[in-house]
């Protein structure tokens, strides 16, 4: 009979000193950011460590709404409010390149008869 398996989620932990509290600011029109902010185990403010904020927004494509989220250089949310379209307007940039850079890819893959699929007996 074989061993038991180990539950891998048993090795799960959370780390206490790596904790953020999360609130999500919208104006209801173009997006929202969300701004991590660090807390210590006790769910105090840790004043050592700077809030993160995120922008979120749906880019309307041919296919439909593309959710696009990028990172907010900031330290208010005031800063962020500020930096959000500059934030957006980078994700959109790396979306681009990314999406350039898989068109590229497969346009240099070779490909070979058997991935062609059809009938491979060549008559003559």
């Amino acid at each position: 009979m074989a061993e038991k398996e180990k539950n891998t989620f048993e090795d799960i932990q959370v780390d206490a000193e790596n904790l953020y509290k999360e609130e999500s600011i919208t104006d209801l029109k173009v997006g929202h950011i969300r701004k991590l902010t660090p807390i210590k185990p006790d769910g105090s403010d840790d004043e050592s460590r700077e809030a993160i904020f995120t922008a979120t927004t749906n880019i309307m494509t041919p296919g439909g709404a593309l959710p696009t989220q990028g990172d907010i250089e900031a330290k208010t949310l005031a800063e962020a409010v500020e930096n959000f379209p500059k934030a957006i307007n980078e994700a959109v940039e790396k979306l681009k390149a990314d999406m350039l850079r898989m068109q590229q890819e497969q346009a240099s893959q070779i490909i070979t008869p058997d991935q062609l699929g059809g009938n491979r007996d060549i008559i003559i």
